[in-house]
């Protein structure tokens, strides 16, 4: 089975950190393993401290339920068939875009958390980090 080593997070990071500057947004970047521990994370230089928290469990969420954080927070809305969700796992549930489960050769290895802008940015931040795999 394929693992996410600290060399590949690291990878990840600089990919995003790259995205996170071409747009003039400073972001929160952390990366989980398959078992939802962070492997590594980065605050760039005046990125919130606030979104600290928010990228690790954003990474934590999308390994949890193998799903992209925006895809879940769309389905956690009112009515929704994971609605309440945000509310589980002791309040560590992401519900915002910017976190995206990492695969290798399919396999889902770990989760990427961006945090620090908005979900659009975090999201476009996330997506090339992913890319970098």
């Amino acid at each position: 089975m394929p693992a996410l080593t600290l060399a590949t997070a690291r990878t990840v990071i600089a990919a995003a950190e790259k995205s996170a500057e071409r747009i003039g947004q400073p972001m929160n970047i952390a990366v989980v393993d398959a078992g939802g521990q962070l492997i590594a994370h980065v605050r760039m230089d005046g990125a919130w401290m606030g979104s600290v928290d928010i990228s690790i469990k954003k990474a934590w969420t999308s390994r949890a339920f193998d799903i992209q954080t925006k895809d879940l927070g769309e389905n956690s809305q009112p009515g929704q068939q994971f609605y309440g969700i945000d509310a589980s796992n002791g309040g560590k549930v992401m519900i915002f875009a910017g976190g995206i489960p990492l695969s290798i050769d399919g396999v889902v290895v770990g989760g990427l958390g961006v945090s620090g802008g908005s979900g659009e940015q975090d999201q476009a931040v996330a997506e090339a980090g992913v890319a970098a795999l």
